[in-house]
């Protein structure tokens, strides 16, 4: 299960050859971010857990800062999320979250990435339910049974934990991120996260081969070229 949790990872890495497209997501991130729960990271455990997360991906404190200080001024894009699902090559299931301030066009430019690709897109539910949405916070530690101890006490669902040369990687499900991000620095201090995400984890995986490889691969590179796409999800392995 922990494997899964490097596809976003690998995705982004893929959004854009330029540095600046990777900027411009996590701007827009923490713009929405903040406006909705408050520009104090310290009262804001996702704003927090984003600015951190944006700093390991080496984006500038000023794109940071700017994105804060503009949800501070209220105004500015209304951005809303929106999320897609359907059938990528080979027959994967893919999900891709968007923030948007126009649904009706990041509708058409994402159903022209599937199109393009020979990929079938779906209704919302489509391919969603075989995904966990989980929460997945990873940090150096050597005692599971503290941890575990410490995250059951705090009432937190553990859908998982693993352990693999001193670093814990535990999962929860996505509504427990909060209480169980508090709990482990209750008892253990202020963390440094080396994964602090809301992911959407594949129950099982599909093998893709052949064309559909290079098809993917395309697939892949039109969607995270898009400005409103943020995240892409799916089970592909290959």
């Amino acid at each position: 299960m922990g494997r899964a949790y490097q596809n976003r990872k690998d995705s982004m890495a893929k959004t854009s050859d330029a540095k600046a497209k990777v900027y411009s997501k996590y701007g827009r991130e923490i713009y929405v971010c903040a406006k909705a729960g408050g520009v104090d990271p310290d009262g804001n455990l996702a704003l927090r857990g984003l600015i951190e997360r944006a700093k390991k991906d080496q984006v500038p404190t000023h794109v940071i800062e700017k994105a804060v200080d503009k949800a501070k001024g209220g105004g500015g894009e209304d951005f809303a999320p929106a999320r897609y699902e359907g059938y990528g090559p080979g027959g994967c299931m893919v999900i891709v979250d968007c923030l948007t301030d126009n649904p009706n066009r990041t509708f058409g430019d994402v159903r022209q990435c599937f199109t393009k690709t020979k990929c079938k897109i779906g209704t919302q539910g489509t391919v969603s339910h075989m995904f966990d949405h989980s929460a997945i916070l990873a940090f150096k530690h050597d005692d599971e049974d503290t941890v575990l101890d410490a995250l059951l006490t705090a009432d937190v669902d553990v859908s998982d934990i693993e352990s693999d040369e001193g670093k814990l990687t535990v999962f929860t499900p996505h509504s427990d991120y909060f209480k169980a991000k508090q709990a482990l620095t209750d008892s253990f201090g202020d963390i440094d996260f080396d994964v602090d995400e809301i992911q959407f984890l594949p129950r099982s995986v599909t093998a893709v081969s052949g064309d559909d490889v290079v098809l993917f691969e395309r697939f892949l590179d039109l969607l995270n070229d898009l400005d409103d796409v943020q995240n892409v999800y799916h089970d592909a392995e290959y």
